[in-house]
């Protein structure tokens, strides 16, 4: 891919115009056929949505974009590594590879401190900090059946 630096440049930029803006300093651009197709911000505090990281946003975009959930054949390009929830959100998506430029230590440094979550990932359900409990499986086990059944189903 050539311009990968421009496209880097690019959601750097938009990480430090959306300071200036009010929003985190935080930037992603999704790039197809060597083309920014979405650009994305971090809109968390002004938005008052806690899933609204850059790549989150950036990827809703390209899925608008492109009129797909599939972004197989794409790159993002973000200013920061992803936080957990990004990561996940990147592979649900099936983008191809991800470049970033700050990383999570650099996000620590200044107050984004996501290692708590990756901890927490490792732990049985019943040792997070966040309290959780099983309930109603046997009535909510027939979605998953009736999803099983389903012949016209779109997987992904």
């Amino acid at each position: 891919m050539e311009n990968k630096e421009k496209f880097m440049r690019e959601a750097i930029e938009l990480s430090i115009e959306n300071i200036k803006n009010g929003g985190g300093p935080f930037g992603a651009v999704i790039v197809k056929d060597n083309e920014i197709i979405a650009r994305g911000q971090n809109r968390v505090t002004s938005s008052c949505d806690p899933t609204a990281h850059a790549e989150v946003s950036a990827i809703r975009a390209a899925s608008k974009a492109l009129n797909t959930f599939d972004l197989s054949g794409c790159e993002i390009f973000t200013s920061c590594e992803p936080c957990p929830m990004c990561l996940g959100a990147i592979y649900w998506a099936h983008l191809d590879k991800i470049y970033y430029a700050n990383t999570k230590t650099d996000a620590k440094n200044i107050g984004f401190d996501d290692s708590f979550i990756y901890d927490e990932i490792d732990l049985k359900p019943e040792d997070r900090k966040l309290s959780s409990e099983t309930m109603l499986r046997d009535e909510a086990i027939k979605a998953f059946e009736n999803w099983t059944n389903k012949e016209d189903k779109i997987a992904y």
